[in-house]
């Protein structure tokens, strides 16, 4: 795969914003086309990411679950949607973790419908963060309210939750296998437990020496390989660690220039090893080779393609064709990006990864990682 090396977005002012937007979100409205075709990097340059489509809230979908379906489902219809941090994409539904109003509002593509999920039981939600779905379907909902990370089944049913008292303040999860590895920001580390148990295998992350201490670590992603990718948002940088949690390298220090952080939150890894890692400070995401270097970024602040403190990044390969319908004819689409917004109003953005057809990617135009 290959990602351009040149960035006329170092000229826009825009993209290294530093002042955190605030303000609340508006009417809720319905998810449309962006009003015009949005690509990055921006022409002359060959263009890799296009800007599809965004959603807002309960006005993306006329159609409504019945009252009958949210009883058994344990989701509500009607509710505004406010402070927008964690989100997956599976099987057609968009899973976005409002942490304001304690829930997870759905946007189901494949029925047209919006509702949201409050959790349920002994399983209610009261500060959710972030959300991994397993291939099965199982959902893993860090809430640092609780301190636990809950566990519920593809169709919302509540399974228990990890984390006993002190153990740790879970802010997001990673799955390899039977592996659960959480990001703990009350002691600065990752534990790793097992997946269906709960049970604790090891830590890592903690340490005397300034190449492993990490300082407020947010969110975490895998490598194709297995490593294990978190973001050291308090020293303004991205660790590398082996799946058994040996410290590998890491990268990145602050700044206001590309290539440097100021407050650093999601991360994704795409299968060609591109780290993707989102600013809330510059309004964007960043995305750097598999030798941590820059290649690019995209996103910036304003309506219709604007992030307002982005957060989490998520890749998804496996709902592409659900989402071609957006994309100019001539660009085919590899893979999808979603990045959430914590501010209106918009709170999750869907790009695509591709190519252009006709357009020349040799290396005179774009430079392999």
């Amino acid at each position: 795969m290959t990602l351009l090396r040149s960035h006329p977005w170092w000229q826009s002012a825009a993209l290294l914003l530093l002042a955190a937007l605030a303000g609340c979100a508006g009417a809720p409205q319905k998810a449309t086309e962006p009003p015009a075709t949005v690509f990055y990097p921006a022409p002359p340059e060959a263009p890799r990411i296009q800007l599809l489509t965004t959603f807002r809230g309960e006005g993306d979908f006329d159609a409504q679950l019945s009252s009958f379906q949210q009883f058994l489902a344990g989701e509500e219809k009607g509710r505004s949607l406010a402070t927008i941090y964690g989100v997956a994409l599976f099987e057609g539904r968009i899973f976005a973790v409002d942490t304001k109003s304690a829930g997870i509002a759905i946007f189901d593509l494949n029925k047209k419908l919006f509702s949201v999920f409050a959790g349920n039981g002994m399983g209610r939600f009261k500060v959710p963060i972030n959300i991994t779905i397993d291939t099965d379907g199982t959902r893993y909902v860090t809430d640092t309210g609780r301190n636990q990370v809950l566990r519920f089944d593809r169709d919302g049913g509540y399974l228990g939750a990890f984390g006993e008292p002190g153990q740790f303040r879970p802010i997001d999860t990673a799955i390899a296998g039977d592996k659960l590895y959480v990001v703990d920001l009350e002691h600065q580390e990752v534990q790793v437990l097992n997946k269906f148990t709960g049970m604790l295998l090891f830590k890592f992350g903690k340490g005397a020496t300034p190449e492993t201490a990490m300082l407020h670590p947010t969110n975490i992603a895998l490598a194709p390989n297995g490593d294990v990718l978190v973001v050291d948002t308090g020293n303004y940088r991205i660790q590398r660690f082996s799946a058994d949690g040996k410290h590998l390298r890491s990268f990145g220090q602050v700044g206001d220039t590309p290539g440097t952080f100021a407050r650093p939150k999601g991360i994704a890894v795409d299968r060609s090893g591109n780290i993707y890692v989102s600013d809330a400070a510059f309004q964007n995401v960043q995305v750097f080779g598999d030798d941590n270097q820059l290649r690019m970024a995209f996103g910036q602040p304003g309506k219709g393609e604007g992030m307002s403190l982005p957060a989490a990044v998520k890749i998804d390969y496996d709902n592409v064709a659900r989402f071609k319908k957006y994309a100019d004819p001539k660009f085919d689409i590899e893979y999808l990006i979603l990045v959430t917004s914590q501010v209106a109003p918009n709170k999750v953005d869907v790009f695509g990864f591709g190519r252009m057809q006709g357009v020349d990617y040799t290396p005179r135009a774009a430079a392999k990682p």
